[in-house]
């Protein structure tokens, strides 16, 4: 791959994990512990993430437990999960906390496709962006020591690119509502 073209490679790849890690925190009905990523719990003064206080499992496909390694955190993680966005009231037997997942309904489950769909439009949107910064960029080279035949080909390769960031953003979009309109 070109210098020149591997570096906007590298933008739209970010881009494109962003939405996937982004995707991940959304829940389908079922239990994932990666809705528990962005909650942070005040470990003595220190916003730390609830994986790294306590042991998080998935026993069964709608709970999510949460066993600190310090039970003297089980109020602060219990806080944490409540003023999230998370939208699940903890409950706790004093020495494990355990989140039950209703099932969603029909309403929210389209509500949630609406939104993913809207994460994907935003993920094209960023890789088009660059596209553009990278067209304005090659632009710039006319009159140097580069052709205006290499100047189209590196556009070129740029849209082709551009193409397989977009058909995978779909794929991983259109993968997502699946899992969500699935009963």
């Amino acid at each position: 791959m070109n210098e020149k073209i591997k570096a906007y490679n590298d933008k739209m790849d970010k881009a494109y994990n962003f939405l996937i890690e982004d995707l991940q925190a959304i829940r389908a009905g079922r239990a994932n512990p990666h809705v528990l990523d962005k909650i942070k719990v005040d470990y003595y003064g220190t916003p730390t993430p609830i994986q790294q206080v306590g042991n998080v499992s998935v026993p069964e496909a709608r709970m999510i437990q949460i066993a600190p390694w310090d039970k003297n955190l089980i109020k602060d993680i219990e806080k944490a999960l409540m003023t999230s966005d998370l939208g699940i009231t903890p409950s706790n037997d004093g020495s494990v906390i355990r989140l039950i997942f209703p099932e969603l309904t029909e309403e929210r489950r389209k509500q949630l496709a609406k939104d993913i769909k809207k994460k994907g439009e935003d993920a094209k949107v960023a890789v088009r962006n660059i596209r553009r910064d990278g067209n304005d960029a090659f632009k710039k080279l006319k009159g140097t020591e580069i052709s205006e035949d290499e100047i189209a080909d590196l556009e070129d390769e740029l849209q082709k690119l551009t193409d397989k960031f977009i058909k995978d953003i779909d794929a991983v979009v259109e993968e997502k509502n699946k899992e969500i309109m699935k009963v």
